[in-house]
């Protein structure tokens, strides 16, 4: 695995410095592209050096994009991200940023597991209910990653910005936990009663999600006293805050809670209480800079093994047409996700319609959608499944990330 990482970070790098030099894309959207360009240079050589590419794809098949993301990268990525963020803004937006990552993902897993199993059905593609909504569930959390610099940019009102951001935080812990329940459903043998299942996705509910904040809570609390007390050994805390994400994690992950959501507490009282965003100890400024630069190196590895894991798929035309039609799905559950959550609380934009609009589209999908979608058996419909997800993410990023910025400045002008 070693090799094969070494070999896509080296990659990632090179397409970063391209795109900064000449396409100036957001990062992750040019390296995404600059990916599947490669990918289509890759499987012209399969027929010219196949050599070459036995290679490449045993590079793709050992990096193992699954395990990478979910017991690796994404810790580092949803602590980096949840440090500058501020916990003012955020508690201001609770009750939006807490509908939209609970409710709004059940939602959202209903509706999109719902239709694609309809769907399915009228085109000749066996997907049981239940396979339909786990891909459900691994699609509806939403991964802003490549849009939120975008967002920035064409100046939108700072209560939309943490509410995108805050979701995006939070949804991803309960996309897995809801994920994990109906999986739990799927593989339930028929020694299992309704409600023993029931019983044990409740269970399952508050071990994985009340566990993870709490435990998160614990870990941020004891990674900040030990950096609060030294006075400018700024080595150290930056230490300290990487043992937080790396020990924090394993121990979630032994002790059967959830690691995203603890990543994100503690990220979340680490960077207010140090004052990440001020810059004004040599600490804050040690931290500031590690995690940041920590937080593209691995954005950058995981969409580019994003781009050139698509080649390990075959082309099937009736996944395809299943994985288009998937598309509008996905984008009408999310705004009825999006809709009726807003509805029910009072917000400081004038222009409610603007907001569920931008939070429609600027609802990405991407890598914790395809590695979950990738951890799931052949017998739970993995081959499709998969496929359809990497149709949803791909037009997710490409698409809706290059025309957000400019539907944002069209509406908000």
């Amino acid at each position: 695995m070693f090799e094969s990482f070494s070999i896509v970070f080296t990659i990632a790098v090179l397409f970063n410095y391209i795109n900064s030099k000449w396409i100036k894309l957001p990062s992750t959207i040019g390296l995404l592209i600059l990916s599947l360009g490669l990918v289509i240079i890759v499987t012209i050589s399969e027929y010219v050096v196949p050599s070459f590419y036995k290679f490449f794809c045993d590079i793709i098949v050992n990096a193992d994009f699954k395990t990478l993301l979910l017991d690796g990268i994404l810790s580092f990525m949803l602590f980096a991200g949840a440090l500058h963020v501020d916990l003012s803004a955020l508690a201001a937006q609770k009750k939006s940023i807490l509908l939209f990552a609970t409710t709004g993902v059940l939602i959202s897993t209903a509706i999109v597991g719902g239709l694609v199993y309809l769907v399915a059905s009228l085109i000749g593609l066996e997907l049981p209910l239940v396979h339909a909504l786990l891909f459900g569930a691994l699609i509806s959390p939403t991964d802003p990653i490549a849009v939120m610099a975008i967002l920035k940019q064409a100046n939108i009102a700072k209560s939309l910005s943490i509410k995108i951001e805050g979701e995006s935080l939070f949804n991803d812990g309960i996309g897995v936990v809801v994920f994990s329940g109906i999986l739990l459903i799927a593989t339930a043998t028929g020694d299992h009663s309704h409600t023993e299942i029931g019983a044990e996705i409740g269970t399952l509910f508050l071990e994985e999600a009340v566990g993870g904040i709490l435990f998160g809570l614990l870990i941020g609390f004891i990674g900040l006293k030990l950096i609060t007390s030294l006075k400018d050994n700024s080595n150290l805390a930056v230490m300290i805050s990487l043992a937080v994400v790396l020990g924090g994690y394993t121990i979630a992950s032994m002790i059967h809670v959830s690691g995203p959501l603890a990543m994100v507490v503690a990220g979340l009282l680490i960077g207010n209480k140090v004052h990440i965003n001020d810059h004004k100890s040599k600490i804050s400024i040690a931290i500031n800079e590690f995690w940041k630069i920590l937080d593209d190196v691995f954005n950058g590895i995981l969409f580019v093994l994003i781009g050139l894991a698509i080649h390990l798929l075959e082309f099937n035309i009736s996944y395809l047409t299943l994985g288009i039609i998937t598309i509008v799905i996905v984008l009408l559950a999310r705004f009825i996700s999006v809709f009726l959550p807003y509805s029910l609380l009072k917000h400081e934009e004038e222009k409610p319609m603007k907001t569920i609009t931008i939070l429609t589209w600027g609802g990405l999908r991407g890598g914790i959608s395809i590695a979950l979608a990738l951890s799931l058996s052949e017998a739970l419909s993995s081959e499709l499944i998969v496929y359809i997800t990497y149709v949803v993410v791909l037009f997710s990023i490409i698409a809706q990330g290059l025309s957000i910025g400019m539907l944002a400045k069209k509406i908000y002008k």
